[in-house]
C-alpha cells in the first residue's frame, strides 16, 4: 500500500470498508469490573519493545459488528508472524505482513501499522485480549488489550440534516449526540471533486465541528460522516473500546 501521513492513519483505518448491525452480549463499561488502570506508559500492557497493540470493537453500516485489531511497529523488517488471539488463547487472526499502512514521520523510523477486520462471534466474551509477535529470531512477544464486547449506536441525525440543499455555507456542523459516546471525529468529502477527502478533524470532545475558513464553498455539494468513539487513550482499554461510523450525509450550499 501507498505511504500516508500520521494524520490520514486514522481515517483510512476507519474507511477501509462497509458495515449490518449485530447484536452481541450488552455489558456496558459502566456493568462490567475493568481492572485498574497502570500508572505509567512503561507499564501499559498496549506497548511492547515490538510495538503497539489495540483492538476495536467496530459498529459500520451495512455489515455485522467486527474486531478491529492492528498492530503498529518500526521493526516490521525484524517480524515474521503476528497472531492476534481470544483470552483464552485461541487464534482470531493473523495479520497479513503484506497488507499494511506506511506512515512517513519527520525525523523518526518509518511505521507500519497492520491491521484487519474480523466479524465478532456470537458468545464473545470480555477480557484480555491478546498479540503474540514472533520475531525472524524466534522471541516471541505478548501485547494485550482489555476489550468489552458491546456495541456503539452510529450517529444519525445530522445539522445540516442528509440531502439539505442550498443551505448557506455552514460555519458549523453538528448531529445528535450517541449514547455512551464521549468523543468524535468528522471527516469531508467534496462531490463536485472526485469524491475527494477534504478534511479530516481532531478528535472532537463535543457532537459538533466548527468548519474551519474557506474549506466549504459556495455552490458546492459535500459529504460527511462521523465516527464516535466511547474513550480516547485509555491504559487499559487502548485508544477506544468500541466505535462507529455513521452514514454519509450530503449538502449542498447555495451561491450566495
Amino acid at each position: 500500500m501507498g505511504y500516508i501521513t500520521a494524520s490520514q492513519l486514522q481515517l483510512t483505518a476507519f474507511t477501509a470498508g462497509a458495515s449490518l448491525l449485530f447484536c452481541v452480549l450488552t455489558a456496558t463499561a459502566s456493568e462490567t469490573s475493568i481492572p485498574a488502570a497502570t500508572s505509567s506508559k512503561n507499564e501499559d500492557p498496549h506497548y511492547t519493545p515490538a510495538g503497539f497493540f489495540d483492538l476495536h470493537v467496530c459498529n459500520w453500516p451495512d455489515r455485522k459488528l467486527f474486531f478491529m485489531p492492528l498492530f503498529s511497529t518500526t521493526r516490521y523488517n525484524e517480524i515474521d508472524k503476528i497472531d492476534v488471539q481470544y483470552p483464552d488463547g485461541q487464534i482470531i487472526t493473523s495479520l497479513d505482513l503484506d497488507n499494511f499502512m506506511a506512515v512517513k514521520r519527520k525525523n523518526k523510523p518509518e511505521k507500519r501499522v497492520f491491521m484487519s477486520q474480523v466479524n465478532v462471534p456470537e458468545g464473545a466474551v470480555d477480557g484480555w485480549y491478546l498479540v503474540t509477535v514472533t520475531l525472524s529470531d524466534g522471541t516471541q512477544i505478548t501485547a494485550k488489550d482489555y476489550v468489552i464486547i458491546s456495541s456503539l449506536d452510529r450517529v444519525s441525525e445530522f445539522n445540516p440534516p442528509d440531502g439539505a440543499e442550498d443551505v448557506p455555507v455552514p460555519k458549523k456542523l453538528s448531529w445528535t449526540p450517541v449514547k455512551d459516546a464521549n468523543h468524535y471525529q468528522v471527516f469531508i468529502r467534496d462531490k463536485w471533486n472526485e469524491d475527494k477527502l477534504i478534511h479530516s478533524s481532531k478528535v472532537l470532545d463535543k457532537p459538533e465541528f466548527v468548519v474551519p475558513a474557506g474549506l466549504l464553498e459556495p455552490d458546492g455539494l459535500y459529504s460527511w460522516k462521523v465516527h464516535a468513539r466511547d474513550i480516547n487513550e485509555d491504559p487499559v482499554l487502548g485508544d477506544f473500546n468500541k466505535g462507529s461510523m455513521s452514514r454519509a450525509a450530503t449538502f449542498s450550499t447555495s451561491g450566495d
